[in-house]
């Protein structure tokens, strides 16, 4: 199946490519997965990810504000951090996020261990209760008889 891509030029669906514009700086790049951000906004921000690891490192008490404007971060980008299990904070630390399920704080992931083992064991008794297959029934038949049309007369 072919597709227009440039006026006067045909190409397959496959090759076709997805353009986008990167949502940091506003260049196109060609998109393939993830965050729309190009592979050097990328880079920036993993540059940053490991100055915000070294920061909370040396400043474990630091709430996350102070850690968000000293390194340039926004509080939304360490909480995805977090969520994404890239950063962990230690129990004495006051920096938490809140659990997706019940608002617990903690301190990393998406998850409370609570409703980690609950969603767990739900997940545990669906898949190991017993399936139960019942074979169609089939229709009652009058014997195994060979029947004819209306024979000739």
């Amino acid at each position: 199946m072919a597709d227009w891509v440039l006026p006067g030029i045909w190409k397959e669906k496959s090759e076709v490519m997805d353009v986008r514009n990167c949502r940091s700086c506003g260049r196109l790049f060609n998109y393939v997965s993830g965050p729309p951000i190009c592979q050097a906004c990328k880079d920036k921000l993993e540059l940053k990810f490991q100055d915000v690891k070294e920061y909370i490192r040396e400043n474990p008490h630091a709430p996350i504000q102070a850690v968000s404007t000293d390194n340039d971060v926004s509080v939304q980008q360490i909480k995805q951090w977090v969520r994404e299990e890239r950063l962990t904070f230690s129990e004495d630390s006051p920096i938490g996020i809140e659990c997706e399920n019940c608002g617990k704080i903690i301190k990393t992931g998406r998850f409370c261990e609570e409703c980690k083992n609950k969603m767990k064991d739900n997940l545990s008794s669906v898949l190991d209760k017993p399936k139960v297959i019942l074979e169609p029934k089939k229709p009652a038949r009058d014997g195994d008889k060979m029947r004819f049309l209306d024979s000739m007369k």
